[in-house]
């Protein structure tokens, strides 16, 4: 066996067990005690405890973050690490991975952790099951049991970035023979359990006695989240009835300049807008391209995000990624190359859809597309029609990002986009091993997706949070996911 690096450091075997017993660079230190409460979006009252269902930062933040474990986690400074997992080696041609699982760990519920609860969790995210992260485990041939402390993968082809891909907040572990109960009450190994929940409301949670992360995380005693707004958030803040505030939009967080109690949390990350196109065949490329085309992005960048971001390359592969782009040109600004375009698509009026759960900024950049296009000439409105918008957080790799939201038959495909090249290029850079030659690749695919994909993305939203002076933090934040990767209320503490 052989261990596969992905940039200077991939965590795994003996240095993940270094990294785990130093502990996180921190700007004092913790002090246990005392309650959490938050304010996170995304709530909804179909929420449960099943994670192939999550996608708001309300249940990433309570499973992933609090109530379950993964077999790997990514810290604050994007390396990865043991979970679950105290370390995992690989084959030569990385095609086949065998993980030794952490002892001494149980389920809130008093069962042990073993090896047989990995394949029963993993068992669940097949395609038929509906699971987000299918594509994600789509190459997995076979999941064995080695020992009750050891599983092994073997994959279709090589993929050096596979231990990346269960740190998903998908993939969290459940309690083999058990998982129906557990995704009823909550039953997992981390570090907080579940006192009470109110779907789409609220959650609360108490510390676990005697848990294996002791020492280097979860600092507080309590939890209390509320899935609220962020302007409800805010007014929240303001009257010291909340501790942290997620996903605030710019024009809240230049309102924090002014106050004494709160402060700006601003991160860059892979999180961005999207504008996804619904309608298939030529019509639908014509209005992309004049969505391409007839957006003026920089005016989002800064009218609407107040320069809280970066421009977008119409590709989900962001700043925070390893083989982002950074010289991919976005598309150019043309009023009447979009206009052209719009009339080839035969449309008289584009409608785009708009959630209401979505976060406020996303909506916001929405409203300004339509208005856009409406200066243009090019009759457009809020409903729905041919295009949508989506905010995603993006994914720490470029094969996590490129697979979740644009393999064929993907959940979150939104446009339901394939391309006869696109699987197979992705295949190729996936499988190799070589880092210059998959940053070609990679380059590669972000250049097919601006030029022939389906959905737009006009910029990167930083992460913006709004937090109180009752809080401390470590100085390095993750910023893969918003909230210091959704794991906040395991490495924060109070001041």
């Amino acid at each position: 066996m052989s261990r596969i690096s992905r940039r200077s450091l991939l965590t795994s075997g003996a240095a993940a067990g270094v990294l785990a017993a130093s502990g996180l660079a921190l700007s004092a230190a913790p002090k246990p005690g005392g309650t959490l409460r938050a304010v996170l979006p995304g709530g909804s009252l179909q929420d449960s405890w099943d994670a192939r269902t999550h996608s708001g930062l309300f249940m990433m933040a309570a499973a992933h973050g609090a109530v379950f474990d993964c077999l790997t986690e990514i810290g604050p400074d994007g390396a990865l690490r043991g979970e679950l997992a105290e370390g995992w080696e690989a084959s030569p041609d990385a095609r086949v991975w065998t993980f030794d699982l952490r002892k001494g760990v149980t389920f809130h519920n008093g069962k042990p952790f073993v090896a047989d609860d990995v394949l029963e969790t993993f068992s669940m995210h097949s395609r038929e099951s509906g699971s987000a992260v299918w594509p994600l485990l789509a190459s997995v041939s076979e999941i064995r049991k080695i020992t009750p402390h050891q599983v092994q993968f073997e994959l279709d082809a090589p993929n050096a970035d596979f231990p990346y891909l269960l740190s998903d907040y998908h993939l969290v572990i459940y309690p083999a023979g058990y998982v129906e109960l557990a995704m009823i009450g909550g039953i997992g190994t981390g570090m907080y359990r579940v006192e009470d929940f109110a779907p789409g409301e609220a959650f609360r949670a108490s510390r676990v006695n005697g848990h294996y992360k002791d020492g280097k995380a979860g600092f507080f005693d309590d939890l209390e989240f509320l899935s609220e707004s962020s302007e409800k958030g805010m007014r929240l803040l303001r009257d010291d009835a909340t501790d942290t505030v997620a996903q605030i939009s710019p024009i809240q967080a230049a309102q924090l300049a002014d106050w004494r109690s709160g402060s700006l949390q601003r991160i860059n990350g892979n999180a961005h807008v999207s504008l996804a196109v619904t309608t298939a065949g030529p019509e639908g490329s014509h209005l992309r391209r004049a969505l391409q085309h007839g957006v003026d992005r920089r005016a989002l960048l800064d009218d609407v995000l107040l320069s809280h971001g970066d421009i977008g390359r119409d590709t989900p592969v962001g700043p925070a990624n390893q083989y982002f782009d950074a010289k991919l040109d976005p598309p150019a600004f043309d009023p009447d190359l979009a206009r052209y375009h719009f009339k080839k698509s035969g449309l008289d009026r584009l409608e785009i859809m708009i959630d209401e759960k979505l976060p406020s900024s996303a909506g916001q950049i929405g409203k300004a597309v339509v208005a856009q296009m409406n200066e243009l000439g090019l009759r457009s409105g809020v409903g729905e029609g041919a295009a949508r918008v989506d905010s995603s957080s993006g994914r720490a790799i470029e094969d996590w990002t490129l697979s979740t939201y644009l393999t064929a038959g993907a959940p979150w495909n939104a446009s339901k986009w394939s391309h006869p090249n696109f699987e197979t290029m992705l295949l190729s850079a996936r499988s190799e091993l070589d880092t210059a030659k998959r940053r070609s690749r990679y380059e590669d695919l972000q250049q097919l997706l601006r030029d022939e994909g389906a959905i737009t993305v006009p910029v990167f939203a930083d992460h913006l949070a709004a937090t109180s002076e009752r809080i401390a933090m470590p100085t390095t934040i993750g910023r893969h996911w918003a909230m210091d990767n959704a794991r906040f209320a395991e490495r924060w503490w109070r001041a």
